[in-house]
């Protein structure tokens, strides 16, 4: 028994444990249900009154909605009703101006049927008194041809003679008016084209001598120059048409002569002597004459490409040669060649601008001085040797007249003659164009001031602007206006006869009295 109970002891305490457990977890269970329905109860009221109160927030919302909608429409209403009554006011008041105007027209036609019922009154009336007026006229033209004597064509002649001779005068002063008019604006042209057309075109000019210089390597070479007892030189000078000028300066020999292709020839030919070393006769007439060929090649090509530079085609070859010798020719120390070219250009921007042919004015610019390549070997003036030449040698009857006229010399024919006169005074006249050696400077100055001083009651003389200008200052006790305008007269009158300047010499003479006092 006591085993019995021994060995069912663990199983009783297991059983009451079990009790126990299921007892406790009864109770837990029991605890926690009634937990969970108070909080679902909790959270369902809870729940209840947030469903109310978004309930609440929603019908709200939607009254505020409700009401901006409402204001919206009735304001949309208003605008409408207010554009309803604005178009109403406008159509009223077109509907009363429609009103007035046909009011207006009524008025306007019944006047316009009352002024052509007028108008037809006083067509009627004024067709009536024409005829009246018409049988008057002839009746006084028939009293008038009765008394004067003459008919009707006769006083038309008469009458019209009077009025020519009425309108004669005025006609003259209109006439007047115009051309000094007329002329006012011409000189303002003409001015604008040389000024344009100088501008237009810049040449430069190079200045040659009577002289030229060689350089040798030393001075053993002028004993060889010159040859025994001179032969070398003579026979130089002989072939060459030059001087051969040999001093005491190192270094150079001077070839000397007017000519001056012949210097040029003598230039070239002595330089190659003096390379060469061989200098005798027989070599120094090789030389020359090779340079005489050189030379013909060279006045050629001189030319041709003057004749390019102006764009000219088809001069004859003996005019080629002749403007080619132009390169060597001086008027003033302005290279000939290159006056030509600029006169030719000048030429022909001046046609371009008055609506002439260019190309031949710029052909007659450049062949108007060609006279000037053998004035020095045939008599008369360059213009005429040239106008020779240039009909020789087929050329253009309006390009003949103009290296004929250029200098005003006669009435001249055609307007390219005027261009080319022109354009050559531009040409010399501008300046720099031509230039001077300062010896030859300071003695044309002290010329022009010796020869006014020469004159009674001249005090004091200045040359000024290059020698553009003459200032003459005259004694005034001594002379009065009329004597100083006989003496400024009388010193220009010297100037023509006495000196050669290109362009012209303004004399000015200043006659004043000066008093000075001081006061202390």
């Amino acid at each position: 028994m006591l085993f019995a109970a021994g060995e069912s002891s663990p199983w009783i305490i297991l059983g009451v444990g079990l009790i126990v457990g299921a007892v406790v977890a009864y109770v837990v269970n029991m605890l926690q249900g009634r937990d969970a329905k108070s909080q679902s109860k909790r959270l369902t009221d809870q729940a209840k009154v947030d469903c109310e109160n978004m309930i609440k927030a929603a019908e709200l919302e939607k009254k505020e909605k409700l009401l901006q909608l409402q204001s919206k429409f009735d304001s949309e209403i208003q605008k409408a009703k207010d554009e309803v009554r604005k178009r109403e006011s406008e159509l009223d008041k077109r509907e009363a101006s429609i009103k007035q105007s046909s009011d207006d027209l009524r008025k306007q036609e019944k006047f316009v049927e009352s002024n052509q019922r007028k108008l037809a009154e006083r067509t009627e009336d004024v067709q009536r008194k024409s005829e009246q007026f018409s049988k008057l006229i002839q009746q006084q033209q028939a009293d008038l041809q009765r008394v004067t004597g003459m008919s009707s064509e006769e006083a038309k002649k008469q009458l019209l003679n009077v009025l020519e001779r009425e309108l004669q005068g005025e006609m003259g002063s209109v006439i007047l008016k115009h051309e000094k008019r007329l002329n006012e604006i011409v000189q303002q042209k003409s001015q604008d084209i040389l000024l344009t057309a100088m501008q237009r075109y810049a040449s430069s000019h190079t200045s040659e001598s009577t002289t030229s210089t060689v350089d040798i390597p030393n001075d053993e070479m002028k004993g060889r120059i010159i040859g025994r007892e001179g032969r070398n030189i003579r026979a130089f000078e002989k072939a060459c048409g030059c001087d051969l000028i040999i001093d005491d300066t190192p270094g150079v020999v001077i070839v000397s002569g007017f000519d001056p292709v012949r210097r040029e020839i003598a230039r070239s030919a002595m330089e190659k002597l003096v390379a060469d070393g061989r200098i005798h006769p027989t070599r120094i007439e090789e030389i020359v004459a090779a340079c005489e060929k050189q030379m013909e090649g060279f006045i050629r090509r001189k030319g041709e490409e003057a004749a390019q530079e102006v764009n000219i085609q088809g001069l004859h070859d003996r005019t080629l040669d002749m403007l080619g010798r132009l390169h060597f020719r001086t008027s003033y120390s302005q290279n000939v060649l290159r006056h030509s070219v600029e006169v030719a250009f000048l030429s022909g921007l001046m046609a371009e601008m008055i609506g002439l042919d260019p190309r031949l004015a710029r052909r007659a610019g450049l062949l108007h001085d060609i006279g000037k390549a053998a004035d020095h070997e045939l008599e008369g003036g360059h213009p005429k040797i040239g106008a020779d030449i240039l009909k020789r040698n087929g050329e253009n009857e309006i390009v003949v007249h103009a290296a004929l006229g250029h200098h005003d010399q006669l009435t001249t024919e055609y307007p390219y003659t005027l261009l080319v006169a022109t354009s050559d005074a531009c040409s010399a006249s501008r300046p720099g164009a031509r230039r001077e050696s300062l010896e030859r400077y300071i003695k044309r100055m002290e010329e022009l001031e010796t020869i006014a001083k020469g004159f009674q009651g001249v005090e004091q003389a200045f040359a000024i602007q290059a020698g553009r200008e003459l200032r003459v200052i005259v004694a005034s006790k001594n002379t009065d206006d009329t004597i100083a305008a006989k003496i400024c007269r009388d010193i220009a009158t010297a100037f023509e006869q006495q000196l050669t300047y290109p362009g012209e010499i303004k004399v000015t003479v200043v006659r004043e009295s000066r008093f000075v006092e001081t006061a202390r």
